[in-house]
C-alpha cells in the first residue's frame, strides 16, 4: 500500500523545518560578516541595512591569519597522512595475520577511545618538555609535537575502522595476487588498498577534521609561531573590543577547506562508514 498523503506532507514540513534550523546559524554568520562592526554590536536585524566586504579584508591584518592557516594545513595534513599510512599497515597485519597478543592489541586500541583527551594533556606536556631538555628536540611548541599529539587520537580509531573494512575484503584477492607473483606488500597496495578506498577516505576525513578543529591541545602545545586557526581566532577578541564581524568572516573562510573536502569525498565517506560498520 502507498503511504497516505498526510505522510508526505508531514515529511516535507519536518524536512523544511529541519533545513531552516540548520541554515539559520549559517545565515546569521554570513549576514554578520557583511556588516560594519557598529551594526553587529547593536540591535540585531535580519536584513542588513548596509553591506560591506571590509571584514573579509581586515581579517588578514588584525591577526596573522595566513600564518595560522598554513600551520593548520601543515599539522592537519601531516596528521592525516601519518594516520592513514600507519593505520593501513597496522590494520592489514591484524586482519590478515595471526600473532600472539592480537586480541589484546585490538582491545587496547579500542579502549583508548574511552578516555577524555584532557587526561593526556599533562602527561604529554611533561613528556615533551623532558624530551626537549634531554635531547634538544623541540616537541613542545612545535608543529611536530602537535602532529604527534593528534596521532594519539586519530590513529586508534583509524586502525580499528580499517580492521573491519579489510576484513570485508575477500582473502581470495590476496591469494590470487600472491599466485600472480606479488609479495605481501604488492598484494596490499595493488589489491587490498584499491578495494578499500572508501574506508581509507573515511579515515582520512576523520583524521583531518579532528586535527583541524581541535582547541584544547593546540592552545597548550603551541606558541605564537605555531598557533593554529582553532586557537588563533581568539585574537579577534581584545581587551578593548570584540570584532564580531571579522570573527564571522574568518570562521567562514577557515571552514572552506573542510566543507569543500567533505562535499568532494562524501560519496566515499558514506560508503566507507556504512561498509566498515556493517560487514
Amino acid at each position: 500500500m502507498a503511504p497516505p498523503r498526510s505522510f508526505f506532507w508531514s515529511r516535507r514540513i519536518f524536512l523544511t523545518l529541519l533545513t531552516g534550523f540548520v541554515l539559520l546559524p549559517v545565515y546569521v554568520m554570513v549576514s554578520s560578516s557583511l556588516k560594519p562592526l557598529a551594526d553587529v554590536t547593536g540591535a540585531f536585524h535580519w536584513l542588513p541595512s548596509r553591506l560591506t566586504i571590509r571584514p573579509y579584508i581586515d581579517i588578514w591584518s588584525t591577526i596573522p591569519l595566513a600564518r595560522y592557516f598554513v600551520n593548520s594545513l601543515v599539522v592537519a595534513g601531516a596528521a592525516t597522512v601519518c594516520s592513514v599510512v600507519i593505520a593501513v599497515f597496522a590494520a592489514y597485519a591484524v586482519s590478515r595475520y595471526e600473532f600472539h597478543g592480537k586480541r589484546v592489541f585490538t582491545v587496547t586500541v579500542l579502549s583508548t577511545q574511552m578516555f577524555p583527551g584532557i587526561l593526556f594533556l599533562l602527561p604529554l606536556f611533561l613528556i615533551y618538555v623532558n624530551i626537549g631538555n634531554a635531547t634538544g628536540i623541540a616537541l613542545f611548541g612545535s608543529r611536530g609535537g602537535l602532529i604527534l599529539t593528534y596521532l594519539t587520537f586519530s590513529l586508534p580509531f583509524s586502525i580499528w575502522m580499517l580492521i573491519g573494512y579489510f576484513d570485508s575484503v575477500p582473502r581470495d584477492l590476496d591469494e590470487a595476487a600472491l599466485v600472480d607473483g606479488c609479495g605481501p606488500f604488492g598484494a596490499l597496495f595493488r589489491v587490498v588498498v584499491p578495494a578499500a578506498i572508501p574506508g581509507i577516505v573515511a579515515v582520512a576525513v576523520y583524521a583531518f577534521m579532528t586535527a583541524w578543529g581541535e582547541v584544547l591541545f593546540a592552545s597548550v602545545m603551541t606558541n605564537d609561531t605555531t598557533r593554529t586557526l582553532a586557537v588563533g581566532l581568539q585574537g579577534y577578541s581584545t581587551l578593548n573590543n570584540v570584532y564580531w564581524n571579522q570573527i564571522m568572516a574568518a570562521s567562514l573562510v577557515v571552514s572552506v577547506p573542510v566543507v569543500a573536502g567533505f562535499l568532494l569525498l562524501q560519496r566515499y565517506l558514506v560508503a566507507g562508514l556504512t561498509a566498515g560498520a556493517v560487514k
